[in-house]
């Protein structure tokens, strides 16, 4: 079972992922993770995405699917692709990597959620930069990690004028891509305006008939 879990930013993607990928046993892809690590690690190449990132762009194709390609190859787990695809020239690229190595995406989610919630969710998302963490906090007084007690702090492209790009693009580039996978049957949509909790119950009952 391979997945593409989908949704505009702070629609939950992270946080299904990795429920999905401990009941289903699979492997979760992170893009945002695939990419801080690279920019964490110094590289010419991460120096370049950084570059992208921090102007609220996205990164290139060919740049990203070569990343990608190398995890796949690595693993024989079933996958969750979080953050990617998100135009219709990655998912093509995404159908075309999956067929070298003779696999192909199962079905594709959709996590649907009001903007307005969006830019809530995204505005109180703190991450830690002792452990990485990401949480939400309510309130300004909140500066620690509650799980390392290392310094929060705003990610740039948290921040709400980025996020009002990142929306733009998202609009922009993105939905495309619901299209795509909705003339291939493989797409539903889930309500992601509610509790985690019936989120993942939502995903997983969709899930368990095509394992």
């Amino acid at each position: 079972m391979n997945i593409v879990l989908m949704g505009c930013p702070g629609a939950g993607k992270g946080t299904q992922s990795a429920r999905l990928q401990d009941y289903f046993h699979l492997k979760h892809i992170s893009t945002g993770d695939v990419l801080r690590a690279e920019i964490a690690s110094g590289s010419v190449l991460g120096k370049q995405i950084a570059g992208i990132i921090n102007k609220g762009n996205l990164i290139p194709d060919e740049m990203m699917i070569a990343m990608l390609e190398n995890i796949v190859k690595a693993t024989d787990k079933g996958l969750i692709f979080d953050g990617f695809p998100r135009t219709v020239a990655q998912a093509e690229a995404l159908d075309q990597m999956m067929c070298r190595f003779g696999r192909k995406i199962t079905k594709v989610v959709m996590i649907n959620l009001p903007e307005k919630e969006v830019v809530g969710r995204i505005s109180s998302r703190r991450q830690c930069k002792k452990c990485g963490e990401i949480l939400h906090v309510t309130s300004a007084a909140e500066v620690l990690c509650p799980v390392c007690g290392g310094e929060l702090y705003t990610r740039p492209d948290d921040t709400p004028a980025r996020v009002k790009h990142r929306l733009e693009v998202y609009h922009k580039d993105t939905l495309p891509v619901k299209t795509y996978y909705q003339h291939s049957g493989k797409y539903v949509e889930i309500n992601g305006d509610q509790e985690p909790e019936q989120v993942f119950e939502d995903i997983k009952n969709i899930l368990e008939k095509v394992k």
